[in-house]
């Protein structure tokens, strides 16, 4: 029954961030929010809803390997799960403007994950350094975005949103959506506890695994999808932001709802495979104008090997 309840809590996850962000969309279009603000705001916030509804949930109920292993796992299946996966399927085009802009601030979301699980506590403080650093993220991007081209990019894909749809339900759809995903983080966490419990495995572990995948379904759909219809630069993109968001929102706003303590076995080893996956996004991008299919290859691969390593860990 337990296990029935986790995969209940991860459908009402994804269903209820995929409608909280049609929702979203669609009322900021009728209130007159720009195509790139929607993008930057609602719909990055809006994919990273699960992960972060589950952390703050998690840190809530006492289980901080949930609620920081989501973060940290979810970036590392971002990179070497999804994009590895993605880049199989087609090729990931390299969009070098985004690369420069929001490279390095991927690079500083990870050395500020990083200081954290060193410190070894997600204080207020740092919770608010972080939701600091996103809002700065944010306002930068939008100021220096505000192209044409841009703008019009953005548009085609928040239009496929749904944005057309009656104010009415745009409403029931935010608050639909909201409902869902509290719900599914509910039952989500309190299943993987009782799981972990269970098993001998540590809640780390489960956080790292089964959560981490799971919170980031939304990202897996939205890239697959991307690259079916050869838009992989928005796969990139999607990734990028995602890892940020993160790092950024889901740490900050837990740690200044919650403080937790940061499990001392995330300094092991995830934290580095977190940052070597990041180092080797990076790298591949700025090699070539695309990310190919052998190295989607070597993505899947390692990440394949990583839960390997967790699964031995966890049975030893």
């Amino acid at each position: 029954m337990v296990y029935l309840l986790l995969v209940v809590g991860l459908i009402l996850l994804v269903a209820g961030g995929e409608g909280f962000v049609r929702g979203s969309v669609a009322i900021a279009e009728k209130l007159g929010m720009s195509p790139l603000l929607i993008g930057l705001t609602l719909v990055g916030f809006g994919t990273s809803l699960p992960e972060l509804v589950t952390s703050v949930q998690a840190a809530l109920d006492g289980a901080p390997g949930i609620a920081v292993g989501n973060v940290v796992g979810s970036n590392i299946a971002n990179i070497l799960l999804i994009l590895g996966i993605t880049a199989l399927l087609y090729p990931i085009a390299v969009d070098k403007a985004v690369l420069r802009r929001d490279g390095s601030v991927l690079v500083l979301a990870s050395l500020a994950a990083l200081t954290i699980v060193v410190i070894g506590t997600l204080g207020r403080m740092a919770g608010l350094v972080l939701v600091a650093l996103l809002i700065a993220y944010l306002t930068h991007s939008y100021l220096s975005d505000r192209k044409a081209q841009a703008s019009a990019s953005l548009a085609s894909e928040v239009e496929a949103t749904g944005g057309k749809q009656p104010v009415l339900m745009s409403i029931l759809f935010v608050i639909g959506g909201l409902a869902l995903t509290v719900l599914g983080a509910r039952l989500l966490v309190s299943s993987a506890v009782e799981i972990a419990t269970a098993l001998g495995v540590s809640e780390t572990i489960i956080g790292l695994t089964v959560v981490a995948i799971g919170t980031s379904l939304p990202e897996l759909v939205t890239s697959v999808v991307a690259a079916l219809r050869r838009h992989t630069d928005l796969a990139l993109g999607n990734i990028i932001g995602s890892n940020i968001f993160n790092v950024f929102s889901i740490l900050g706003i837990t740690a200044l709802i919650q403080p937790i303590p940061v499990p001392g076995e995330i300094i092991e080893l995830d934290i580095w495979v977190m940052l070597g996956a990041t180092a080797l996004l990076l790298a591949f991008s700025y090699t070539q104008r695309e990310i190919v299919r052998w190295e989607g290859g070597v993505l899947l691969a390692l990440y394949v090997a990583y839960i390997g390593w967790l699964g031995l860990g966890a049975l030893g």
